[in-house]
């Protein structure tokens, strides 16, 4: 990816009480991919105190709103895939929603011999809550019903189903823990910086 703009809002802060002063503010940058020709947007906070670090980069565009945050990349691959077939195939969109539930157990090393039982397995691990346990399972249905046509067919009217069990799932026991995440090391950067600038202070 090839920077071909950038914009800066660093700007200078003044601590009367200590007498010092020091630059921090967003930082954007626009990239583009020199073989497909398209761009992406992203951003960075600058503070001089952490001049010397890698930025913490956060891509503003293109972002995709349908994704779960903190999806591992192999089942993000796969919510990806069963998305593009969404409106084209509703048997194969149960098919492929199945298919990432299996690999959520298999990320989260679910036992049982089968899929309800190691939703259960989940359950008793409280790595997802009981009552989750039976939200998972609709869609394990959806996807016997998609994959066998002796069972019948998945409909359009499932589609919406479909999507609102599966992000049910995917955000208990992924965007949960992330956005958690996310705000402990906020908080931590918080500190460290005003831990710098109380330093830097003394110094002065």
């Amino acid at each position: 990816m090839r920077k071909v703009a950038e914009y800066s809002e660093v700007s200078t802060h003044m601590d009367e009480k200590e007498n010092f002063c020091w630059n921090e503010g967003d930082c954007y940058e626009l990239l583009k991919c020199p073989a497909c020709g398209k761009i992406e947007l992203r951003s960075y906070y600058f503070h001089e105190a952490f001049s010397e670090e890698a930025p913490d980069y956060k891509t503003l565009y293109p972002v995709s709103s349908k994704l779960p945050l903190g999806l591992p990349i192999t089942i993000q691959k796969e919510y990806e895939a069963a998305l593009k077939v969404r409106s084209m195939s509703a048997n194969a969109y149960g098919v492929l929603m199945g298919r990432v539930l299996e690999l959520v157990c298999e990320d989260r090393k679910a036992n049982g011999n089968d899929l309800y039982n190691k939703l259960a397995d989940l359950a008793v691990k409280n790595e997802i809550p009981g009552k989750l346990v039976a939200v998972a399972d609709k869609l394990r249905i959806f996807r016997n019903v998609g994959a066998h046509p002796v069972l019948g067919a998945l409909t359009q009217n499932e589609v919406p189903i479909l999507e609102n069990l599966s992000r049910a799932v995917l955000e208990y026991v992924y965007s949960a823990p992330y956005l958690a995440e996310q705000a402990k090391r906020a908080y931590e950067k918080l500190r460290q910086r005003e831990k710098a600038i109380r330093k830097k202070a003394k110094k002065v």
